[in-house]
């Protein structure tokens, strides 16, 4: 287990995600403009039922939205695509790991990003391992 001062804030693992999202190789960091970025303590009781989780700790990001290869023209009135992280299922993975915690947050980011973009788990691997 780790010990370590004040936990990081909400914004403070925001701003590590949204360098991860920068750090992403062209043409995945020019592309995601308009998907939008929310860190929150846990997922709602709503979003854990709908993914059929009963414990909020086993959640840590999610995606929401339309893959972009199955996007079209014709598809109006829907939400923004969004990415979720959820800063305590984020924190207490980080505490039980020897990982940093941009490297945690940054995993799980490309890992969102992944489903954004419609690849597979081999191809969000090969994502990951080309981000420095």
């Amino acid at each position: 287990m780790r010990s370590f001062g004040a936990s990081p804030t909400l914004d403070e693992i925001e701003d590590i995600a949204r360098a991860a999202m920068r750090a992403l190789p062209s043409p995945f960091a020019d592309s995601l403009g308009a998907v939008v970025l929310q860190v929150e303590e846990f997922a709602d009781d709503a979003t854990l039922r709908s993914l059929g989780i009963e414990d909020p700790f086993e959640l840590s990001g999610l995606y929401e939205g339309i893959p972009l290869p199955q996007q079209s023209v014709e598809q109006s009135g829907t939400l923004p695509e969004r990415i979720r992280l959820f800063r305590g299922a984020i924190l207490d993975e980080w505490a039980s790991r020897d990982v940093s915690l941009e490297q945690l947050v940054g995993h799980i980011v490309v890992h969102e990003v992944g489903h954004h973009f419609g690849l597979s788990d081999e191809d969000i691997h090969a994502l990951e391992a080309s981000v420095p």
